[in-house]
């Protein structure tokens, strides 16, 4: 297009294609790619969060939110790259920095459950991802849900070597197996509860692991 001349405004597309509207030539304006890549994740975060994920596909997300599926393959190659990506902003997004660190491994699982109680379409998709994660096919997936427990099992593992110091918890507990095991009870309790959700509350459920894991001693306290 020549400088001066008019364009045809057209559907939001993510900013990929620049929109002018008359006036004296100028360089493009709209904001810079990463800050499209943002709108479009919060974008999906609102429509898997009310929808779900079911039978989600590149064009079908991109007609739902409004942006044109060029666009949305410009920032995302694949199903699997939209679907990965939309749940690790959701999770950043969601993230509270001001997290109590002396609450226990259980405690912190059980407050995330809470908060997806308003979420049930994310946890939907959590539970897609961690499906796809199991087929060679899905290697993005994958190696997304990999890495996620992998992180997450340490995070929960200091937690409970912490609470081994102060004598909360037994300290012939492997911390490392107790916190597969916190995490194994948060996605099964999820995925029975986005089934049976008046069957099933997850938080209460979790809340039994406090109970069965021992006791440690108190510091100094005598055997």
């Amino acid at each position: 297009m020549q400088h001066g001349e008019q364009e045809r405004v057209r559907p939001y597309d993510g900013g990929v294609t620049e929109q002018v509207i008359g006036g004296p030539p100028r360089r493009r304006s709209y904001p810079k790619g990463t800050r499209r890549r943002q709108q479009i994740l919060e974008s999906a975060i609102a429509l898997f969060a009310q929808r779900g994920v079911d039978n989600a596909s590149l064009r079908t997300v991109g007609q739902a939110i409004g942006v044109s599926h060029t666009a949305l393959r410009h920032y995302f190659a694949t199903r699997d790259d939209l679907l990965v990506e939309v749940y690790r902003a959701h999770e950043a997004l969601s993230a509270d920095d001001r997290c109590d660190v002396s609450k226990s491994a259980v405690g912190v699982i059980i407050e995330a459950a809470d908060r997806n109680r308003s979420i049930p379409g994310l946890v939907e998709l959590y539970a897609t991802l961690t499906t796809d994660a199991l087929q060679q096919r899905h290697a993005v997936t994958r190696k997304f849900v990999r890495d996620r427990f992998r992180s997450l099992r340490s995070s929960l593992a200091a937690r409970i070597e912490a609470a081994q110091r102060a004598g909360r918890v037994a300290a012939d507990i492997d911390p490392l197996d107790a916190a597969a095991l916190v995490i194994a009870a948060s996605d099964g309790l999820q995925i029975q509860w986005l089934l049976d959700p008046d069957a099933v509350d997850v938080g209460r459920s979790l809340s039994l692991l406090e109970r069965l894991v021992p006791r440690g001693r108190e510091p100094g306290e005598s055997a």
